[in-house]
């Protein structure tokens, strides 16, 4: 357990426990101990990365691993970001109001001690707390869709954990401690790693199911359609991505993939992401659904991710990372914007939506923002951790996947453009609302997360200094 994190974790607990005995006639106290606290934690974490000597030193004197930092700072991002949305969104006389937040807080805590722990059970503990949490909040709002979304989520979830526990079992037995430098020192060591591969093979099958990967995806489409607006976005943008990806890619690390080793995982694992690239994209093609098609567009990303992951070099790991990165920021956006079309207009059917730029500029212009960067477009951040991946896959050899990842990238942008033109672009429908434009309270998180999407892009330099010092430091 990296401890100079520690507190990330235990204040956003502390957080979830105070507000439950908060006076029920002031609900927006709620918010305020919600915001505050995520708020609080940011301005910490910028402090300890962004510091003009951190930054002119390359990052060499941030502290830890450098992507535990980073990931602890994604998550309060991005929970900070559906935290003030939801401040102002949520109905004030919502009866669950206090426990919504409760909730939010633990997946946070429970995300925070996924990135920072330091061994498998510790790591199986924290997801298993963030998928209960997640399940709670896809049915906050108590409808029929959040509800069979929730039930679709836990029991096509529930083998992922008995694999990830099954994995263990054997990692015990055969290294005798479950330690994340324990399976380092196995898969160094030249010995036959026969039994470790397999149980880490189990483990990672699991990681893949929680991922929402291809042919295991069957769950997040329904999961994210069905859950309440702003869990959407919690779910799309953070959870999904720390529960599984973070999983894969950091066992992916450990398994020296980069050296040759566990050949027959590394394939399996890259086919995997690639089949989720194409699968998610073309499915994508064919929604009527705004979250449904922004779901299968996760689907799709994540893939990227994961097939880099398996490939496992160095240049492919620091991808791997600021894709990861990317879309958490994008995918927020989509998501956030999505629910105040929902708000706005009252449906997230696209059939019975259109023209909606002109009442709603700022949703409409942030969404094109995040849908470049989500398909590859320069200069936006997308584009490059996309490029990393690419050219870390021509380089090792791998150039059909390298040239598959590009043409499904000229599909993302096909989707989302011709989203953009049903949604916003288009011609209004008769029977279409005025739809204004939502506060700018709403607006906010889409507006900063739209302006980090582009600063990650034009200073790129600087992004890629951080993110190769943290590859550096988990890889070797």
């Amino acid at each position: 357990m990296d401890k100079g994190l520690l507190a990330y974790l235990y204040i956003p607990l502390f957080t979830a426990v105070v507000i439950p005995f908060l006076p029920k006639s002031k609900p927006k106290l709620a918010d305020l101990f919600a915001n505050a606290t995520l708020l609080a934690g940011l301005a910490n974490l910028a402090w300890l990365c962004l510091r003009p000597s951190v930054i002119a030193s390359g990052f060499i004197s941030v502290p830890g691993n450098g992507l535990s930092l980073l990931l602890v700072g994604l998550i309060y991002l991005v929970a900070l970001c559906v935290t003030f949305f939801s401040a102002n969104y949520l109905p004030e006389a919502m009866p669950n109001r206090g426990a919504y937040y409760s909730l939010l807080m633990v997946s946070v805590a429970a995300m925070c001690g996924i990135v920072t722990t330091s061994d498998f059970f510790t790591l199986y503990v924290f997801i298993e707390v963030l998928a209960v949490t997640s399940f709670a909040l896809i049915t906050v709002d108590e409808t029929l869709g959040g509800v069979e979304g929730a039930l679709k989520y836990f029991l096509l979830t529930f083998p992922a954990s008995a694999l990830i526990m099954a994995g263990i079992s054997i990692l015990l037995l055969t290294l005798g401690s479950l330690s994340y430098e324990s399976l380092r020192t196995a898969m160094s060591s030249g010995l036959p790693a026969g039994p470790v591969t397999f149980g880490v093979a189990l483990m990672m099958l699991g990681f893949l199911i929680k991922s929402g990967v291809a042919p295991f995806h069957t769950w997040t489409p329904d999961a994210y359609q069905g859950a309440y607006a702003p869990v959407s976005a919690h779910l799309g943008g953070i959870v999904t991505k720390i529960s599984g990806v973070y999983a894969v890619l950091k066992t992916a690390t450990l398994m020296n993939f980069f050296d040759g080793r566990a050949q027959g995982l590394s394939s399996g694992i890259m086919f995997l992401g690639m089949l989720s690239i194409a699968v998610g994209a073309l499915a994508a093609l064919r929604q009527k659904d705004f979250k449904r098609m922004l779901a299968f567009s996760s689907i799709s990303q994540v893939g990227y991710i994961v097939l880099a992951a398996g490939l496992g070099t160095p240049l492919a790991v620091i991808g791997a990372i600021f894709h990861l990165f990317n879309h958490a920021t994008f995918k927020t956006v989509l998501f956030l914007n999505s629910a105040s079309v929902e708000r706005s207009a009252g449906t997230t059917d696209m059939t019975k939506l259109g023209g909606l730029e002109h009442s709603m500029p700022w949703t409409s212009w942030t969404s094109v923002i995040a849908l470049l960067s989500t398909a590859g477009v320069p200069p936006l951040s997308g584009f490059w951790s996309k490029l990393l991946i690419i050219l870390a896959l021509w380089e090792s050899g791998f150039k059909t996947y390298a040239v598959l990842a590009l043409l499904f990238s000229i599909v993302t942008l096909a989707y989302f453009m011709m989203m953009q033109k049903k949604v916003f672009f288009g011609k209004k429908p008769a029977e279409a609302g005025a739809a204004p434009e939502v506060s700018p309270q709403l607006l906010a998180p889409a507006v900063l997360m739209s302006a980090i999407i582009v600063a990650a892009g034009l200073l790129f330099p600087y992004f890629y200094s951080y993110v190769r010092m943290a590859a550096e430091r988990i890889i070797l």
